[in-house]
């Protein structure tokens, strides 16, 4: 009987770095090691890799795969479980390369495992917030300047990219901002289709901010939260107006809040910038150094106050954050940021 529910997965490597990069990274995922060793090494581990309930999937990668012929017919003949071949070298964890690396990685184990990312308890999680009606309203933080009337074109649009965990956490965020901050928000959460109404729900009951799932013509707002489709990949024209491409969002997952970024981006340049909340995975690791590199703002949630880190962890590994702190710390940051912008004009 195994003492998690989680799949565990067997690594084995002839490079001390891949295989330290691989068990880093199957652990971000949420999933257990049973081994980790070089293929020397493999028959001391090989009663509990043999057991079908011990190992779920086997990753065997070697840079000499003709000196390993003999071993890798051997392992074939052994195990009677998926086998992944042919990752390549895992880049240096802060290169700009890994993200792309470990996703490839996540792909290829989700391909063989199914949902790694428990979109089914995002949904719970949804529904136990529903329910929760009763809750009292935030002490929003105050602020000294409020919405100027009148004032049509967005300058600021922050998108709040979010996975496992994310809406709990970006909830709280939302609910402590004052009324009135002169800024759009764009919201990226990996999650069901079928919850999308009931995440719109749940973050409007106590916010300042209107909510709203993006439509085809709509145009960001200050004062709004525009939520991105989970079915289909949402842009900006050359005037700012969105429409959706007929294909699904790049990835494993939708939507892609690197690809979020990037579509945002390309209309609002230095005008947009991005919080990264409670998340498995790395999606916006591989787009964040792109927005920094235009001038943007990056934000993580901090790892303690996150259900799961390896999102905002991604983000912070690439040097891209200037900022990380708690979903209150975040609201609270932000206006200060925007209060200084302002009165500063």
């Amino acid at each position: 009987m195994l003492e998690s529910d989680k799949p565990r997965i067997g690594i084995i490597s002839d490079t001390p770095l891949q295989r330290h990069q691989l068990q880093h990274a199957v652990v971000s995922y949420g999933l257990d090691v049973a081994f980790n060793c070089d293929p020397d090494r493999f028959d001391s581990h090989q009663p509990a890799a043999s057991s079908p309930n011990n190992v779920a999937l086997l990753i065997l990668d070697v840079e000499n795969e003709d000196h390993c012929a003999d071993f890798i017919d051997k392992i074939l003949e052994q195990m009677d479980v998926p086998i992944l071949f042919g990752l390549g070298p895992a880049p240096e964890r802060h290169s700009n390369e890994y993200p792309r690396w470990e996703r490839r990685l996540f792909t290829k184990l989700q391909e063989h495992l199914g949902d790694l990312e428990n979109i089914k308890a995002i949904g719970q999680s949804l529904d136990a917030l529903d329910k929760d009606a009763n809750e009292a309203a935030p002490e929003r933080i105050p602020t000294r300047i409020t919405l100027r009337e009148g004032k049509a074109s967005v300058e600021r649009v922050w998108i709040l990219g979010a996975s496992l965990g994310g809406p709990e956490a970006v909830k709280s965020f939302l609910d402590n901002l004052p009324e009135g901050l002169p800024v759009a928000f764009v919201y990226a959460q990996h999650i069901d289709v079928n919850f999308s109404e009931v995440l719109a729900k749940v973050l409007a009951r106590h916010s300042t901010f209107s909510l709203r799932i993006a439509k085809e013509g709509d145009r960001l707002k200050y004062g709004e939260i525009l939520l991105v489709p989970v079915d289909k990949e949402m842009y900006f024209d050359d005037s700012g107006v969105i429409h959706f491409k007929s294909t699904p969002w790049p990835g494993p997952y939708g939507p892609s809040i690197d690809q979020v970024l990037l579509n945002v981006a390309d209309f609002y340049g230095n005008r947009s910038h991005a919080i990264f909340f409670s998340g498995m995975g790395n999606d916006g690791a591989i787009a964040a150094p792109l927005l920094k590199a235009y001038g943007s703002t990056i934000w993580v949630q901090e790892s303690t106050s996150c259900a799961n880190s390896s999102m905002p962890d991604s983000v912070n590994a690439t040097g891209s954050s200037s900022f990380s702190g708690t979903p209150v710390q975040l609201s609270a940051e932000l206006v200060k940021l925007i209060e200084k912008e302002e009165l500063g004009k």
